[in-house]
């Protein structure tokens, strides 16, 4: 098999919510490989802290607009001309999309359909992976995991825009893109996310951070929550293996994947604070239950497809990613090492645990 740094070595890439968290390690990784990167952002964008930090906009090529605006997006499109994009840019937020609806959806469904528009627009694009989330099943209260063909749904706006975003994904796939063009169409569904750089507010870890470098007592909404933990590492390295496929081989890999956890990575909120702390080395917790919203109390993904047809499996356990998420901030903030150096060398020691060179 071809080495996937070596595929994406001058490959132009678009990532749309490029200065958003996922979007700024995903950059980083790109441009580790050699990539020519382009992005585009949005601004206010609550979640920009990590890409400026990592003086990303210094070495990708970066446009700010707003994702549902669609002559913005297609002419960016056309003068970077890239052959793959990560359609990433997205409300991210539960609580906030409690707060604001209607922006949600709007952001969410409308950036999905402008993507999709562009990717059947220019014959240059031969790969498009667009990130959705686990929060698009029906929650049925299943202690079982969620295969790629179970019902879709949401009872929260975010839910429903992602829901909604899949479906429309898969209306343009079959409609547009599967005897028509040689273009990949995927839909990719990972879960809560952890890694360096999340300032996202009303988020376990950044929270618990903010806490620790103010030496305040970390105070816990919902202690006994499960979430199917995973680091950032292992879903980007999903969306890098899945666009590569389905660039080679369109037909055959365009499609909805799940990029979940392993069976034992189901955590509950203070295990992973206790982690946290004991990786720190100081902090006291204390548990306040003034939670007004629904938040999916269970909900796991089921990855055996992803095993099978692209031979990816998550490679870190809880413990590990959480260790070294707690190592990017004690790195960055307490001894004030350079954050692009501290990314980067997670980056390589991730490639080298799963040999990519």
């Amino acid at each position: 098999m071809e080495q996937i740094s070596n595929f994406y070595k001058n490959k132009r890439v678009l990532v749309t919510g490029a200065t958003g968290f996922k979007g700024s390690w995903l950059c980083s990784w790109l441009l580790h490989m050699g990539a020519k990167v382009y992005g585009s952002g949005y601004s206010p964008n609550q979640n920009k802290n990590l890409f400026y930090q990592l003086k990303l906009q210094k070495k990708i090529k970066l446009a700010i607009f707003d994702i549902r605006d669609q002559k913005k997006l297609e002419n960016f499109i056309f003068k970077s001309k890239p052959s793959i994009i990560f359609h990433l840019a997205a409300q991210p937020l539960i609580i906030e999309s409690y707060l604001k609806p209607h922006l949600t959806i709007d952001i969410n469904v409308r950036g999905t359909l402008n993507v999709l528009e562009a990717s059947k627009k220019f014959n240059f694009i031969k790969s498009v992976v667009l990130i959705t989330s686990d929060k698009c099943y029906e929650n049925v209260g299943k202690l079982t995991r969620y295969k790629e063909d179970d019902v879709l749904g949401g009872i929260d706006p975010y839910s429903a825009s992602k829901s909604a975003s899949e479906l429309i994904i898969r209306a343009y796939r079959e409609s547009f893109f599967k005897n028509k063009k040689n273009c990949g169409i995927s839909s990719a569904r990972a879960g809560n996310v952890i890694g360096g750089g999340d300032w996202s507010t009303k988020r376990l870890i950044p929270d618990c951070i903010k806490s620790l470098l103010k030496n305040k007592v970390v105070f816990l909404r919902n202690p006994n929550f499960n979430r199917p933990w995973q680091h950032v590492l292992e879903p980007i390295r999903g969306y890098l293996m899945l666009a590569k496929k389905q660039f080679q081989e369109p037909k055959k890999y365009s499609d909805a994947w799940n990029f979940g956890t392993k069976n034992n990575s189901v955590k509950s909120v203070k295990e992973i604070v206790d982690y946290i702390i004991s990786f720190w080395g100081s902090g006291k917790i204390r548990v306040n239950r003034e939670n007004k919203f629904h938040e999916q109390k269970n909900l796991q993904l089921d990855i055996n497809k992803v095993k099978k047809r692209l031979k990816w499996y998550p490679t870190y356990s809880v413990k590990k990613g959480v260790q070294i998420t707690t190592e990017w901030y004690l790195q960055v903030f307490k001894n004030k090492q350079d954050s692009f150096k501290v990314t980067n060398k997670q980056i390589v020691e991730y490639m080298n645990e799963n040999n990519w060179h």
